[in-house]
């Protein structure tokens, strides 16, 4: 199977832990070598935090454990990169 290299992610979560510690929690997986969290949308009681998590070999299913651990929900899985390096998206008519 190939290595997944990055998961771009769409996490609600209550607002208590923060961003800062879910970043921190994901980081030290196994795997990977750098998470990125921006805040999106905050309400009343959770929070939508769109996450990036790079690394050698991002493993999704410890991802989504850790996520759910801290009391949040994976909304949508909104890209994948896989293979020996990482490709970034090209430009398209579509956008």
């Amino acid at each position: 199977m190939a290595k997944l290299r990055r998961l771009v992610l769409d996490l609600l979560k209550p607002h208590d832990p923060t961003i800062l510690e879910v970043a921190d929690r994901l980081a030290d997986l196994e795997g990977v070598g750098g998470v990125n969290a921006m805040l999106v949308e905050t309400d009343r009681e959770v929070e939508t935090v769109k996450l990036t998590i790079e690394g050698d070999d991002v493993d999704f299913e410890r991802v989504a454990e850790t996520v759910g651990g801290l009391g949040g929900s994976l909304h949508s899985v909104d890209e994948v990169v896989c293979g020996g390096r990482l490709v970034e998206e090209s430009p398209t008519s579509q956008g």
